[in-house]
């Protein structure tokens, strides 16, 4: 492990605090003349996810950040034109095609894998290609079926080709139809000038640190290899040639790395209120959300129904720079009900009710219905500002 430089800022907790909100596009006025592509290319990485509760969770991205701006101008600002493409970073992301080059490490290991879960019939592999090369864009569907059988995972030979061929870098997902992905070759879908392998796996380390490091703004170790899935050893090799600057974080207790530009001025400026995605980059790390905000939040989705605590898709409820509280959404017809609510105390009843009458209007809602309020005393004060905000 390189040894860590000693540091040459120190910052207060609330410090570090608003310096990742800024950095993350909460704090200060958004930058609405970039709108949504500038959204991704400030964050560098979106993750995808399949559910759906108010929308999927690559739009709930920038409208926390933008505020209502269209369903249909989200999807078409990622996928139009070489804008973008999806690839495996912190999860499956959506990425800007700028970053197409910086992948190549993730790519070459891939090629050199030893082992694959699904074996692949002679010949597939090459009939793949030649079909998108012919007839592409194509589904996996259209290239000849994705499944075997209604198991998950039992994958068609066709689907597991087409996957690895992602993987490879030889084909691309140019963008999702009906929640399927639309694969390309990668010849077509990336412009000439970024259609390479030519950086050394240092290079694109090197290079994914530092980006990582500015989304952030300021992180840990952990937190920055946590961005785009590295590995710590990963992030030693490189991050002393970064450009990242050590620092210390009052109450991190661990080394920790600020992007320059994040520390030349003070983070000032109007706090986003919102809901957040429990996939949003500024929380999608447990131990770093509790760091910053003091806050335990995990998805429960994939959590017994009697042994959640918040709900399904429980949704942060940023205001004022912190998390003030929990809702956990579902809709029917025009009404957003929200089936859980939690509040960080009294105070947080404005916010929250706020963030949930945007959020309805956002998804053409005109009512909201709480079903259910943690703290009981908080239910009448509740309903009686949500009565307010819909007028």
């Amino acid at each position: 492990m390189t040894s860590i430089p000693r540091p040459t800022t120190a910052l207060s907790a609330d410090e570090g605090r608003r310096i990742a909100l800024r950095a993350q596009g909460f704090l200060g006025a958004p930058d609405r003349r970039a709108g949504v592509r500038g959204v991704l290319r400030h964050l560098g990485a979106i993750q995808l996810d399949t559910i759906s509760v108010l929308a999927r969770s690559h739009e709930l991205i920038p409208y926390a950040r933008l505020g209502a701006v269209g369903r249909k101008t989200v999807d078409s600002a990622y996928w139009n034109d070489t804008h973008a493409f999806e690839y495996w970073s912190h999860a499956a992301c959506i990425l800007p095609v700028e970053e197409w080059p910086h992948f190549a490490f993730r790519r070459r290991a891939y090629r050199a894998r030893p082992h694959w879960n699904h074996a692949l019939p002679d010949g597939t592999y090459d009939q793949v290609i030649k079909q998108l090369h012919t007839e592409g864009p194509l589904t996996a569907t259209e290239l000849g079926g994705a499944k075997k059988t209604s198991e998950w995972w039992d994958w068609s030979g066709t689907k597991v080709a087409v996957e690895r061929a992602l993987m490879y870098g030889e084909v691309v997902c140019t963008r999702r139809r009906g929640w399927k992905r639309v694969y390309d070759l990668a010849e077509r879908a990336i412009p000439d000038t970024l259609l390479h392998d030519e950086l050394d796996d240092t290079e694109c380390l090197r290079r994914l640190v530092r980006l990582a490091g500015q989304s952030l703004g300021v992180g840990t170790r952990a937190d920055i290899a946590d961005y785009h899935r590295l590995r710590g050893e990963q992030v030693d090799a490189v991050i002393a040639d970064s450009g990242l600057v050590p620092v210390t974080v009052e109450g991190w207790g661990k080394p920790a790395w600020a992007d320059p530009a994040a520390l030349e001025t003070v983070p000032r400026g109007r706090h986003r209120t919102t809901l957040l995605s429990p996939f949003d980059s500024l929380i999608w790390e447990r131990a770093r959300t509790e760091r910053i905000f003091g806050f335990t939040h995990r998805l429960e989705a994939y959590t017994p129904k009697p042994k959640r605590i918040y709900g399904y898709f429980a949704m942060p409820v940023l205001a004022g720079g912190h998390l003030v509280g929990r809702v956990d959404p579902a809709r029917e017809g025009r009404t957003l009900v929200a089936k859980q609510v939690t509040l960080d105390g009294p105070k947080a009843v404005p916010a929250v009710a706020q963030a949930l009458v945007e959020a309805a209007s956002w998804v053409d809602c005109t009512d909201v219905r709480v079903e259910r309020v943690d703290a009981a005393e908080l239910r009448e004060p509740l309903a009686l500002e949500l009565s307010r905000a819909l007028g």
